[in-house]
């Protein structure tokens, strides 16, 4: 996966964000140069001097990013070395040529991977404003780089893979763990989801939303591209595409029912309520 996760916009949240991911220096990070960025005072001087190219710009607006933040990351059980130099393989031929940047790979989750922090402007001057049609072929590239270190991976759209569900927003992760460990509020918009997600599980009769009903068509429609393709190859005298056909209905087949987080959950307000009406029941049982 390769993911814009946020964009620092002054000199304090660069600092900010740069200790995050060398875990106040404890981490090094590693530069475009192949330099070194190690311990907070080296941090805290390369924030400085982001920052302060940043102000020197003339031409930047106020709220032009002072850098992008990307993630790089892969499933667990991934080669946690071929990831960490698959990814200075992406960042050099991706950034190196126009724009500074730091790396450093993280495996303190299930998933391992690597946050790659990269200076919004670039040598010549030009602003770096990545369009999704940047984004698919940064992933090609990356996924190109995991392949040439003989970690298999693929950068196909999630929907072409039948996943329907969108990933959580950094943010909005980081708050809810906070919150998880009694140390803060749930977001707004986490409560909203629930209030949602309750409608679904307990309300009778509840209408699905547009945006869900959507998702649902598309993925329809997803399934029938590729059930399209099966006939046609099951059509053919070759026996190599009747075996494909075979192997991309097999896939078909496998792909998960179509999710979102309202349902997700729900699922999970169910399975609480099932957990208190269970322990309800044994205690009047006694």
């Amino acid at each position: 996966m390769v993911k814009v996760t946020s964009r620092t916009r002054d000199g304090a949240h660069l600092r900010a964000h740069l200790d995050y991911i060398s875990r106040n220096g404890q981490l090094e990070l590693e530069g475009s140069d192949g330099a070194v960025v190690a311990g907070k005072r080296e941090v805290a001087e390369l924030a400085r001097d982001w920052a302060t190219a940043a102000e020197a710009d003339t031409h930047r607006r106020a709220n032009s990013p002072v850098s992008l933040s990307v993630v790089l990351s892969m499933p667990a059980g991934t080669n946690e070395i071929a990831l960490r130099d698959a990814a200075r393989a992406f960042a050099i031929e991706t950034f190196a040529d126009q724009h500074d940047y730091v790396f450093t790979l993280h495996t303190d989750t299930p998933r391992p991977h690597v946050h790659l922090s990269v200076c919004a402007r670039g040598r010549d001057g030009e602003r770096l404003n990545p369009k999704k049609a940047d984004l698919e072929t940064w992933r090609q590239t990356f996924a190109q780089a995991l392949r040439d270190r003989g970690v298999e991976a693929e950068a196909t759209p999630r929907r072409a893979r039948g996943i329907t569900r969108k990933a959580e927003r950094a943010p909005l992760r980081k708050i809810r763990e906070r919150h998880e460990a009694g140390l803060g509020e749930p977001a707004q918009v986490r409560r909203s989801a629930y209030h949602e997600a309750a409608k679904a599980a307990f309300g009778a009769g509840a209408e699905r939303p547009v945006w869900e009903s959507c998702i649902v068509a598309r993925q329809a429609s997803v399934r029938g591209l590729y059930l399209a393709q099966v006939k046609v190859l099951g059509r053919s005298a070759d026996p190599a595409d009747q075996a494909l056909g075979a192997k991309v209905e097999a896939f078909v087949r496998s792909m998960p029912a179509p999710d979102s987080q309202r349902l997700a959950l729900a699922r999970e307000l169910r399975a609480a309520s099932e957990r208190v009406r269970g322990g309800q029941d044994r205690d009047r049982s006694r």
